[in-house]
């Protein structure tokens, strides 16, 4: 059985040297770390901007680059160990160690520990910053710039309720491939919650099946906040016993609904759902 491509880097004329035992592949490159330095990036499935988005990378995480081949370059993301291409021109070379990260749903980088400065530019929820000097209101990190004390959290100290963090995205719109408040998707919603709470997760819905916790009767009665309940191609997280948070192409956006009216209109569509689980 072939590694899942979407975690493992290989195409039939390039692969991770790493792969070499597992993969055939024309060539085998060692990746070269880098960092995002642009607030947001798409990371698509193919090097072209109509190709579909399939994740997106946060200033200040890490890549693993394997190609760079006119405006694109190939890698895998540190953090989720996600696959894709992505602008070569939003990296740079090298791993910048952070302190703290974002802690609100968005937040705005500015030139000077001053509100009425015109901001740079919005960053997202955890997005790693390295903070060399906090004030009584504004941090400045590495680069120059400013952030709301508040708006941040030192690492290390995240809060340990992913619902409470998937309600902050309600009314967000659906994004496929999403991870922001600009835009989220299914398993985007669910991730970047666990993330803010300290714990690592897997991108995709069938991932987070396979891999998070613990399966529970197929008894909707038995579910909690928190809980996680799966469709083929679709989740969402309990916020009660009865109702769910899920972004969702239904209603184009991260809604809480009644768990009985989620099943209902999905399983006329796509079918029953195929799990719930407890992480």
């Amino acid at each position: 059985m072939q590694p899942d491509a979407r975690l493992h880097a290989y195409r039939p004329d390039l692969a991770d040297a790493r792969l070499a035992d597992k993969i055939s592949a024309m060539r085998y490159a060692e990746g070269r770390p880098h960092t995002v330095t642009a607030a947001l990036i798409d990371v698509r499935s193919a090097p072209r901007d109509d190709a579909t988005q399939t994740t997106q990378a946060l200033m200040g995480e890490a890549a693993t680059v394997f190609e760079v081949e006119g405006d694109w370059a190939w890698c895998q993301l540190s953090r989720d160990g996600y696959v894709g291409y992505v602008p070569a021109a939003a990296l740079a070379e090298g791993i910048r160690e952070a302190t703290h990260e974002v802690a609100v749903p968005s937040t705005f980088l500015y030139p000077a520990p001053d509100l009425k400065t015109a901001p740079y530019t919005a960053i997202y929820m955890n997005t790693p910053l390295a903070v060399v000097e906090e004030g009584e209101k504004w941090s400045r990190i590495a680069d120059g710039r400013f952030v709301f004390n508040r708006h941040l959290r030192l690492l290390g100290t995240a809060p340990i309720d992913p619902a409470a963090v998937a309600k902050l995205f309600e009314h967000v719109p659906y994004l496929w491939g999403g991870r922001t408040v600009l835009g989220v998707d299914c398993s985007g919603l669910v991730q970047t919650a666990f993330q803010a709470c300290g714990e690592a997760c897997p991108r995709d819905t069938d991932m987070m099946e396979r891999e998070l916790g613990e399966p529970l009767a197929f008894d909707p009665g038995v579910l909690q906040r928190g809980d996680l309940v799966f469709w083929a191609g679709q989740m969402g997280m309990m916020v009660d016993g009865e109702r769910l948070i899920h972004a969702n192409g239904h209603h184009m956006l991260t809604v809480i609904e009644p768990l009985s009216d989620a099943l209902t209109r999905i399983a006329a569509l796509f079918g029953p759902a195929t799990s719930f689980r407890r992480p």
